[in-house]
């Protein structure tokens, strides 16, 4: 890996998917964040930012056949991607995780309030995504593949219902910062999704649930925001 304090940690991680692991044990915002220098995001977290270069070093200096280098796909295969792992994780992953966070505030939210704040939290995070995936995939995404067959034919890029394609790209990535606000809320208000001493099982799994759902979303978003966004503005001539 090629990175200096100026590369903005989006660049990174797009350049190698194990500096995520790193960013997210120094607390750095890599998907919504993705647009700041590596200084910047440091100063932000109040890390040494010699720390987090040496353990980026150190995590991406072997080569890795088994990490994808997701910069290097076309547009159609990150779209195929990310719906069929990302947007699959999510539609099934909620129902369960909303079972969980109300039964959790009905049966704890007494003694623990600050459960009735996560779930309310929680389900605007599953209306929002719902919504969200859905216009990506019916409208979105297909453009943008449909962008990336007319630069594999050499035909001239077609026409977006929308505008411009960084109309809708602007508002799907207002929504992944919405997503992405209310899951560190959540991390926030639950002491980083330690259950208490008094937790029943339901409360350690729920817990556990929310953190796989926050690392899920922060890897969707980083491959839209700083991978498949850029490729298909590129692509549009925008």
């Amino acid at each position: 890996m090629t990175a200096t304090i100026e590369t903005t940690v989006g660049d990174i991680v797009a350049s190698d998917f194990r500096a995520a692991a790193v960013f997210h044990k120094f607390g750095i915002d890599f998907c919504c964040g993705g647009g700041a220098t590596l200084s910047d995001a440091c100063q932000k977290q109040n890390v040494s930012a010699g720390a987090v270069l040496e353990a980026l070093t150190t995590a991406c200096a072997a080569p890795d056949a088994r990490t994808p280098r997701f910069n290097a796909w076309d547009v159609s295969t990150l779209v195929s991607y990310i719906v069929s792992n990302h947007h699959a994780y999510v539609r099934e992953a909620l129902p369960a995780i909303q079972a969980h966070t109300r039964k959790l505030a009905s049966v704890h939210g007494e003694n623990h309030p600050e459960l009735l704040e996560v779930t309310a939290l929680f389900e605007g995070v599953a209306e929002e995504m719902t919504s969200h995936m859905m216009k990506e995939e019916q409208m979105l995404f297909p453009f943008i593949s449909a962008l990336g067959a007319a630069a594999e034919r050499g035909t001239p890029v077609p026409a977006p219902p929308f505008g411009r394609v960084s109309n809708p790209i602007r508002m799907m990535e207002q929504e992944h910062e919405s997503a992405g606000s209310a899951m560190a809320r959540i991390r926030e208000v639950t002491g980083g999704y330690v259950p208490p001493a008094d937790g029943c099982t339901t409360y350690r799994i729920t817990m556990r649930e929310l953190e796989a759902f926050e690392a899920d979303l922060h890897a969707h978003v980083h491959l839209e925001n700083n991978i498949l966004f850029p490729k298909a503005k590129q692509l549009a001539g925008e």
